[in-house]
């Protein structure tokens, strides 16, 4: 990060100075609330939550090397080789001094925000501008209310543009994010079932994500996708120009998928306002277009050629456990795609599977969280996908995965394992594991299923 001396910080969070330091050019060079990642320099911010309070490790953040620190509580004593800085709210003050530091650095920013796919969007769209720019972009899963304004602490001169990514799970989170970040480009992947627990309903899913709408800068770009049936209805009805992506008749970037070899890449045409050409695109999946689309129309905006934008799409590396190839001896493929899940994301998965060019197809589903009295349908609709796409061997993984399994069953898939937790799982992958076959792993993040990828890595073999 650019650094920021105390003088700065104190303006930035409205802040007052304890103790006895008083040495206003003392640099901060990072920003972190977790006190095991301190260093020389660093600035601890202290968060207070429903069952734990950051003001407790203050010293051991100051002992670890940080410069100094925030807080909203006044401590019994102060050290005087570190300065103290009283604030109201520490959550508060760490999305000020985000917003003061974003403010040094006259550069564009894209918000990307969606119930399926923002993840992908993000890092294709971060892989596309940099073919010409120096991208900071969301890393990990830092796309809340805490992750968010750290990542905007970390720019620095080096940097042409930023992308992040916005999550949400309730009302106001995409309003609170999407005001810290006040972008030049907006993007909205998809409105789907993720977090229908709290909201209730896709409109109401459509209405949170559209809180991204009037944060958009005067003369920026929306892109949306054109072929979600929620997010059409706001053709001609938003403030900036807005740009519609996908696979239906009509839309300003269209994009269909012509081949692919069903292990490492597939092939679409594209066709926008600047380019109409053959692409390849090193991931699977036919809904793999939608990135690319949204990627495009980016690029365009920031005048990208078509060559720029085709070699950013070559370029593109998926976040770890979206969707990761992991090839093995004996013709085994794993599908590593265990990061998180929802109803569409989970059958857009199995789609990939289906498309293996393998002899036998497996898949490792769990639960599908915050689903709420919806659930056991979601869960059921999931399993008869696994039918239909012609999958031989299920195992599935956890109290709501049982509803996967029934549904596999109904649907005709003749090998069905229900386990109540990865430990009973563990015993039952060596069933599975066969030379010349795919196998897809995926849950929602609160099931963790990497463990079991771990698991049929050690059952298998490297390439």
């Amino acid at each position: 990060m650019e650094p920021i001396t105390l003088a700065q910080l104190l303006q930035a969070v409205d802040g007052e100075l304890l103790g006895e330091f008083r040495d206003m050019d003392a640099a901060v060079t990072k920003v972190d609330t977790d006190s095991r990642n301190m260093h020389e320099g660093a600035l601890f911010i202290p968060l207070v939550g429903e069952r734990f309070d950051g003001h407790a490790y203050i010293a051991a953040a100051l002992e670890k090397g940080a410069a100094g620190c925030l807080t909203a509580v006044e401590p019994r004593e102060c050290r005087a080789d570190k300065f103290y800085v009283k604030v109201a709210d520490t959550q508060k003050a760490l999305r000020d001094l985000a917003v003061w530091h974003k403010s040094r650095f006259p550069i564009p920013f894209v918000g990307v925000t969606g119930s399926v796919g923002k993840t992908t969007a993000k890092d294709m769209i971060a892989s596309v501008l940099g073919t010409r720019y120096q991208v900071l972009k969301t890393e990990g899963n830092f796309n809340n209310n805490i992750g968010l304004p750290l990542t905007l602490l970390r720019l620095d001169s080096s940097y042409g543009i930023c992308v992040l990514e916005m999550g949400m799970d309730r009302f106001g989170e995409i309003d609170y994010l999407a005001g810290m970040v006040q972008p030049d480009v907006g993007v909205i992947t998809n409105i789907g079932d993720a977090h229908i627990e709290r909201l209730g309903s896709r409109e109401n899913i459509f209405k949170a994500k559209c809180e991204l709408l009037p944060h958009i800068k005067k003369g920026g770009l929306l892109v949306l996708n054109g072929d979600d049936p929620l997010l059409s209805t706001l053709r001609g009805k938003t403030a900036v120009k807005t740009v519609f992506c996908g696979a239906g008749e009509g839309l300003e970037y269209r994009a269909s998928q012509t081949g692919g070899d069903g292990l490492s890449h597939i092939e679409c045409k594209m066709t926008t306002p600047r380019m109409e050409r053959e692409v390849t695109v090193p991931a699977l999946g036919a809904h793999m277009i939608y990135p690319c689309l949204i990627a495009a129309a980016v690029g365009e905006r920031f005048g990208l050629t078509p060559d720029e934008i085709e070699e950013g799409i070559l370029r593109f590396v998926p976040t770890r456990m979206r969707m990761n190839v992991v090839r093995r001896a004996d013709g085994i493929t794993i599908l590593d795609d265990a990061y998180n899940a929802n109803p569409q994301s989970m059958r857009a998965a199995i789609n990939v599977l289906s498309d293996a060019k393998t002899g036998h197809k497996a898949a490792v589903l769990g639960d599908m969280l915050e689903l709420g009295p919806f659930a056991p349908a979601l869960h059921t609709s999931v399993g008869e996908c696994l039918g239909r796409a012609g999958v031989q061997y299920l195992v599935a993984v956890g109290e709501l995965a049982q509803n996967i399994a029934q549904g596999a069953r109904d649907s005709g898939v003749p090998t069905v394992y229900c386990c109540p937790d990865k430990e009973s799982a563990k015993q039952v992958l060596p069933k599975i594991v066969r030379p010349d076959s795919t196998i897809l792993v995926k849950a929602s993040r609160g099931m963790a299923l990497e463990e079991l990828t771990g698991a049929l890595m050690e059952l298998t073999k490297p390439e």
